[in-house]
């Protein structure tokens, strides 16, 4: 008995046993979640793809790299969709986009598909995110998808071995740090000793490097910034952990059969169509000096002024109402009253800044007069995809407190969390799905 393993991008794979294939997490767009770039690049036969058939589609959380409504938009309608998610509203989405046969996972709770069974396993974030146990065709496999495993769930893990395979998210990406390089420490480049410890509990045969395949822009200062770990480093620190387990990179379109005395190769996914060199590696350098900015607002388009608009109404009064109506965190940096200075930046460059007072749950607009103790940098067009295209934060280019500030609001951030930024928290904070409904609009379909 055998399991081919095929790769899509990113936490993308394609599982095949004994007639039955199932999809986790398929993306079939590049870029995906706007500025993920393939790495190494690929490009995807849309119509081959619209004529696969699927048994089972497995998302295993709503972020959009890995829950993507333009890429299930390219399957069959009658495709089971099983989704690890407590928001209902993602199922609304996904049913109105027209898949009737929904599935809401429960952890620990297996799922059968044929010779599949696919057990969801509970992630540090449960609230979040879950992992993949799959057993078919002999083979007991771990997709941990992007997840942290806490060590209650790495004990009941220990207790399924042997494990054949495990496909594990070998990056620790900088997305904090991006936000404010000036006060970020340099990462080690080096894998975290807590891996290597719960991939010594796990044991498998053989460890897939994943849930990482893309890259920024090509402007991008984040290409030097965002990534410390290569693929090399990788394979040579695990492999000296973990003796008797081999490293197997998985580029996209790649196929692997694994069987109980083996791992061979097997013929690519045809409808994944590599482009260029497919074995490079990531190239991490803490020295790069990020740009300002102005500079980095010039790569986006220029707003329309009736975009422009909806941004600066947003920084007059809709920011305003919606960060009044959230709760402050605990020991947040603005439990006492601070100033708060907002600058957007146009295409060509130029700063509109506008400066709140805020303490607590209120805050109001002030005249700038007073030093700020806290500052925002972004550019307009990303803040205006973020209120009507649902953006990420990742491909924001926000800039957070990139300024020195006097000796006591300095010994305050020190213990402050740069997620603190009202921004930040008036954008992302309790906001579902705003990418996946943002799909939905520019499709034309209105979930009942």
């Amino acid at each position: 008995m055998s399991l081919r393993i095929s790769r899509i991008l990113h936490a993308g794979y394609v599982f095949e046993c004994d007639g039955a294939r199932i999809a986790f997490d398929p993306i079939f767009e590049n870029p995906f979640s706007t500025n993920c770039h393939a790495f190494p690049d690929v490009r995807f036969d849309l119509e081959q793809i619209r004529r696969e058939r699927f048994d089972a589609v497995f998302i295993s959380h709503f972020h959009d790299d890995h829950c993507s409504l333009d890429s299930l938009n390219l399957l069959d309608r009658s495709t089971p969709i099983h989704i690890y998610c407590i928001f209902d509203e993602l199922f609304d989405m996904i049913r109105a986009l027209g898949f009737p046969n929904l599935y809401k996972l429960e952890t620990n709770v297996p799922v059968s598909i044929g010779p599949f069974s696919v057990t969801p396993r509970e992630a540090i974030d449960s609230d979040v995110d879950s992992m993949y146990q799959i057993r078919a065709g002999g083979m007991n496999v771990l997709n941990v998808v992007d997840s942290w495993i806490s060590p209650v769930a790495l004990a009941d893990l220990a207790k399924e071995s042997p494990w054949d395979m495990v496909l594990w998210p070998f990056q620790t990406m900088r997305e904090i740090e991006v936000l404010a390089p000036s006060r970020a420490d340099a990462s080690p480049p080096e894998i975290p000793a807590e891996w290597l410890g719960q991939l010594k509990v796990l044991n498998p045969r053989f460890v897939v490097p994943s849930s990482c395949q893309f890259i920024q822009e090509s402007w991008s200062w984040y290409q030097s910034r965002f990534f410390p770990i290569t693929y090399a480093q990788f394979q040579r620190e695990v492999e000296a952990a973990l003796p008797d387990a081999k490293v197997i990179r998985l580029n996209p379109s790649v196929s692997i059969v694994l069987d109980r005395d083996s791992l061979q190769a097997a013929d690519a996914l045809p409808w994944v169509i590599p482009v260029g060199e497919q074995d490079v590696d990531y190239r991490y350098d803490s020295k790069v000096a990020p740009p300002h900015t102005a500079e980095l607002a010039r790569h986006f388009p220029a707003l329309m002024e009736d975009e422009m608009s909806v941004v600066l109404d947003y920084c007059r009064s809709g920011l305003l109402q919606k960060y009044e109506e959230m709760e402050l965190p605990e020991d947040s940096f603005f439990d006492q009253a601070r100033i708060w200075r907002l600058s957007i930046y146009g295409q060509d460059g130029a700063q509109t800044a506008f400066h709140y007072r805020v303490e607590g749950d209120a805050i109001a607009l002030v005249d700038g007069t007073a030093a700020p103790a806290w500052t925002t940098e972004v550019p307009a067009a990303k803040l205006f995809a973020a209120l009507t295209q649902g953006e990420a934060l990742t491909s924001m280019y926000m800039r957070i407190n990139d300024a020195l500030f006097d000796a006591d609001v300095e010994a305050d951030h020190e213990l402050a969390e740069i997620v603190d930024d009202p921004l930040i928290r008036c954008l992302f904070n309790d906001a579902f799905g705003a990418y996946q409904a943002a799909q939905l609009r520019r499709l034309g379909i209105t979930p009942s």
